[in-house]
């Protein structure tokens, strides 16, 4: 829905402005993937120019690191539940590694949006912006992980000081994964004119749950030599 706004002159307006920006991105996101989502677009639906968008935020990118960080966090808030609910605190630490793993994929299920933003992060939403905003974002990221590598120890002691680690491959790791997941149109033309071609494509969550129980079986096998 467009909204046509007058010009804001105060910061509560100025905060009114910045939510309805994020909030018609994170709709947008829901619809389409990341690389459709324009400045031109999100600007036509908030109803602003182009112009007075970027008074809010510096860049499209701006606006998906921040959409990016509330929808890790929202992840985050629901791991330990899922966590909690999927791995046996007395099986033994492989067993444990295992249930880490599918609960970790699991928990993704539900969040394209988040896979998606995640999967941009390097590549993407990282360039064009300000060093304030990459420092801003990476200091979010940063928190993020850490609260991670809290979940991980808490369910795997035997990594040690080695969570922080396995928490920051975990990220990288579904980005990955959710990338080569969703072929191009090119490909998937290519796989159905020959099929053989299909022999190295992925599915994200089987390929997702083998990457990660190896993952942490190397990072526990590494703490304990």
């Amino acid at each position: 829905m467009t909204t046509n706004f007058q010009r804001a002159r105060s910061e509560e307006q100025r905060e009114i402005r910045r939510r309805a920006v994020l909030d018609t991105a994170a709709a947008m996101l829901d619809e389409m993937p990341v690389a459709a989502v324009s400045l031109n677009e999100l600007s036509r639906r908030v109803g602003l120019a182009k112009s007075n968008v970027l008074r809010y935020f510096e860049s499209r990118e701006a606006v998906l690191l921040e959409l990016l960080d509330h929808a890790w966090r929202q992840w985050i808030a629901d791991l330990p539940a899922a966590l909690d609910a999927g791995v046996d605190r007395d099986a033994p630490v492989a067993r444990r590694g295992e249930q880490l793993a599918a609960a970790v994929t699991g928990s993704l299920a539900e969040r394209r949006v988040l896979c998606d933003l995640m999967s941009a992060q390097a590549g993407v939403l990282e360039h064009n912006v300000s060093a304030e905003v990459a420092a801003r974002h990476k200091r979010a990221a940063m928190a993020n992980v850490t609260a991670i590598a809290a979940l991980l120890e808490r369910h795997l002691p035997e990594l040690g000081d080695r969570s922080g680690r396995l928490a920051a491959s975990l990220i990288m790791t579904i980005g990955a994964v959710w990338t080569h997941a969703r072929p191009s149109e090119a490909m998937l033309a290519a796989y159905r004119t020959d099929p053989s071609l299909t022999a190295f494509r992925l599915d994200f969550a089987p390929a997702l749950q083998d990457l990660l129980t190896t993952l942490v079986a190397g990072t526990v096998a590494r703490a304990a030599g």
